[in-house]
């Protein structure tokens, strides 16, 4: 890919085309994840959260809504950015996109700016979902927004990795069913770690996905089982190794030009 300067056009052209076909299938893509969700907070924040009555001053229900987010965030912006560069590698449309004046910050934009916004978006309805079922406040909701589109972000960088990386649709589910889901569930969404004994408490803090979950957890309730310049600063490492993935990628050709 060419072209000294930001061509912005290009990049919203990838962008505008990826949130069409979001929107086109926009009734199963909302409604999947949300659906979800709220069998989540009736499960767990009726029914479980009426035995537990706190954690760490928080109700039970309030403590799961960013684990829950956090679960939803991941899944959506890995499978949207996956999908969103698999499909021109599938139909050959990819050497259209390698041959156009557009490089790799502009795909960027487009693929990745997508799939983060189309994340953003289910987010959004998820939080307004949550308030049908428990009674929750945001401590600090400027961070909290920041973060949220922080984690799109890097798990939309992910997620183009992914879609690179894979060479049929069967690659594209292992790591979001198989790596990233197991991860979240045992990360903390629906318990604090010190819940936990030992040697799991241990364990638990060799999860990367734990530390995401509590980021997101102290911008809600203002407390979290880990400090929260770690959580954030392993939010920023990870992005950094997906854009060096990525410039690598695109220097190299690796399963681009195959």
């Amino acid at each position: 890919m060419s072209g000294q300067i930001l061509n912005l056009r290009g990049a919203m052209a990838i962008l505008v085309h990826e949130l069409q076909r979001f929107f086109r299938t926009a009734f199963g893509s909302i409604v999947s994840p949300v659906l979800t969700t709220s069998l989540y907070f009736i499960v767990f924040g009726a029914a479980i959260g009426g035995r537990i009555p706190e954690i760490g001053g928080v109700s039970y229900g309030a403590f799961i809504v960013p684990g829950l987010l956090m679960l939803t965030l991941l899944s959506e912006s890995t499978s949207n950015a996956s999908f969103g560069i698999y499909m021109p590698r599938f139909t050959g449309a990819i050497y259209e996109l390698l041959s156009a004046p557009v490089g790799v910050a502009e795909t960027l934009i487009g693929f990745v700016g997508a799939a983060a916004l189309k994340s953003l978006i289910i987010s959004a309805i998820i939080l307004a979902t949550a308030t049908l079922f428990v009674d929750y406040t945001i401590a600090h909701p400027l961070l909290a927004a920041g973060y949220i589109v922080l984690v799109a972000a890097a798990f939309s960088l992910f997620g183009f990795i992914l879609g690179i990386w894979a060479d049929g649709f069967e690659r594209l589910q292992i790591v979001p069913m198989l790596i990233l889901t197991p991860l979240t569930f045992l990360g903390g969404t629906f318990y604090s770690i010190d819940m936990l004994g030992e040697p799991w408490r241990t364990v638990a803090q060799f999860n990367p996905i734990f530390y995401l979950i509590n980021g997101l957890r102290w911008t809600f309730t203002g407390t979290s089982d880990v400090p929260i310049g770690l959580a954030f600063g392993m939010t920023l490492g990870f992005v950094a190794v997906c854009i060096a993935v990525i410039a690598f990628i695109f220097r190299t050709g690796w399963r681009l030009r195959d």
